[in-house]
C-alpha cells in the first residue's frame, strides 16, 4: 500500500514548533516525547538498515520505526505481534464484549489524573465483573477477562460538540462464556446468548468506583485546575459525586462475538487503535487541518463527513489521547491473570475435552538474523541485511528508500 500523501508527522514537523512554544508549562514530558518520536519515525533521524534481494538486483533503505503506542506507522507490527500469542488463549467457548463506561463529570476528573482514574477503572470494572460471576445466584464461577482502555469514542476522538467530549475513558472487555466452579473441577457455562445483567453489573461499578474515588481523593493522589480547583476540598468533593450516585452509569452488553475467530478480528481492529490514523487525514495548510469522520449521532443516511480544524487545536486534541508513561492499556484478569494464565487455560481446555490450537508450520528455509520476514517486493525473494547505519548518519549504499506501508 502507497504511503500516505499526509502524515500526522507532516503536521507535527510544520506546526509543532510554534504549538510547543505556545503551550510552554502546559504539556508533560510524555506528550513532547510522543510529538517528537512521531516526526522521527522511519526518517534518517533513527537509523535504519539497507536490504538486498538475494536473487535480484533489488535494494532499498529502511528507516528504523520509533516504536512509539501513539504511532499511527508503529501500530500494525505492534498488533500483529500481539495478536498472534493471544491467539494461543482462545477458548473453543462463546465470548461476550462488555463495556464500561463513566459519566462526563468524571471524565473531567479523569483528564489531568489519567494514571490514577484510568487504573480506578481498569481495577473496578474488573471487580464489577468477577464479584457478580462468583455470586452463586448469578454464575457461581471465577472468570477471566481481558480489558482494553479507550479514550475516545469510535470516530469522535475529533468531534464537533467541544472538547468535554473528545475525551471518553472506557473499558472494553472480552469475557468467555464461563468459568471454573469454586472448587476448580468443571466448567460453568453460562446461559447461551446471556452473561450477566447489566444493572446489576452498573449498580456494583458505580458504587466501587465512587468508593475508589474518595480513597484517592483522601490519599492527596487528585489534583484539579481549572473550575474543579474547589473540589480539592473533601466535603466540596463529595457535593460532586453526591449525584453521580442517583444516576445510571452506562454499561452494555454486546451480542457474543461469533466464534473465537471474530474475537480475533474485534481485537485486532481495537487493541492498538491510536487517537486518529493517517488515512483520515485529507489536508493540511497555513489554518485548517482536514480529516474524515464519522457522526454518530446520525441515525441514517451516510454519517461521513469532513472536519476542519486549525493546526494548532488538532495537536491538542491528538495529545489529549497520550497514556501516563508505562501505563497499560491492555490487561488480564481472574483466569486469564497473566501468572497463571497458561496453567488455567490448559485446565480449561482439559475440562472442556479441547486440543490446542494448531500452530503454524516452521518456516521452510532457515531465517538468520540478517534476513528479512518481508520479500522482494520485485521477485519475491529473500531480503539480507547489508548495511546498517546508526541515527544521525545516512548509509553508505546507494539505494533508494523504501515504499512505507499507509
Amino acid at each position: 500500500m502507497a504511503k500516505p500523501t499526509l502524515e500526522i508527522a507532516d503536521i507535527f514537523q510544520k506546526d509543532g514548533p510554534a504549538w510547543r512554544q505556545a503551550n510552554k508549562g502546559h504539556v508533560s514530558l510524555s506528550q513532547l516525547k510522543v510529538m517528537s518520536s512521531i516526526e522521527a519515525c522511519r526518517t534518517e533521524a533513527l537509523g535504519g538498515h539497507v536490504a538486498a534481494c538475494t536473487k535480484c538486483d533489488h535494494q532499498h533503505i529502511a528507516y528504523n520505526s520509533c516504536k512509539n503506542r501513539h504511532c499511527p506507522k508503529c501500530q500494525g507490527p505492534a498488533a500483529r505481534d500481539w495478536l498472534a500469542a493471544r491467539a494461543e488463549d482462545l477458548l473453543p467457548v462463546a465470548y461476550f464484549h462488555v463495556v464500561f463506561t463513566l459519566p462526563s463529570e468524571i471524565a473531567r476528573i479523569a483528564l489531568w489524573n489519567k494514571k490514577a482514574v484510568y487504573g480506578l477503572l481498569f481495577k473496578a470494572s474488573a471487580q464489577t465483573v468477577m464479584t457478580i460471576a462468583a455470586d452463586p445466584k448469578r454464575l457461581g464461577a471465577k472468570v477471566g477477562m481481558t480489558s482494553v482502555l479507550h479514550t475516545s469514542r469510535q470516530r469522535r476522538v475529533f468531534d464537533t460538540t467541544g472538547s468535554a467530549l473528545t475525551h471518553y475513558p472506557h473499558v472494553h472487555m472480552i469475557v468467555p462464556g464461563g468459568g471454573l466452579s469454586p472448587n476448580g473441577n468443571r466448567w460453568v457455562a453460562c446461559r447461551p446468548g446471556f452473561f450477566l445483567h447489566v444493572r446489576v453489573l452498573s449498580r456494583l461499578f458505580r458504587r466501587l468506583f465512587i468508593e475508589g474515588l474518595l480513597t484517592l481523593h483522601r490519599a492527596g493522589e487528585l489534583v484539579f485546575f481549572g473550575d474543579l480547583t474547589g473540589l480539592s476540598d473533601a466535603d466540596a468533593f463529595a457535593a460532586y459525586l453526591a449525584p453521580m450516585r442517583k444516576i445510571e452509569w452506562v454499561i452494555y452488553a454486546k451480542p457474543p462475538f461469533d466464534g473465537p475467530e471474530a474475537v480475533l478480528a474485534y481485537l485486532s481492529r481495537y487493541t492498538h487503535r491510536i487517537a486518529i490514523s493517517n488515512s483520515r487525514l485529507i489536508s493540511a495548510d497555513a489554518d485548517t487541518v482536514a480529516f474524515k469522520w464519522k457522526d454518530y449521532r446520525v441515525k441514517s443516511g451516510d454519517r461521513r463527513s469532513v472536519m476542519h480544524l486549525s493546526a494548532a487545536e488538532f495537536i491538542r486534541r491528538f495529545l489529549i489521547h497520550v497514556l501516563p508513561y508505562r501505563f497499560h492499556r491492555i490487561r488480564h484478569y481472574g483466569l486469564l491473570a497473566s501468572s497463571k494464565r497458561k496453567a488455567n487455560i490448559a485446565k480449561v481446555r482439559t475440562l472442556l475435552g479441547a486440543q490446542p490450537p494448531q500452530q503454524d508450520d516452521p518456516p521452510a528455509t532457515e531465517v538468520t538474523p540478517l534476513t528479512l520476514q518481508e520479500p522482494c517486493p520485485d521477485c519475491g525473494g529473500a531480503m539480507r541485511i547489508i548495511e546498517t547505519f546508526r541515527r544521525g548518519h545516512k548509509p553508505q549504499t546507494r539505494a533508494p528508500p523504501r515504499k512505507a506501508a499507509a
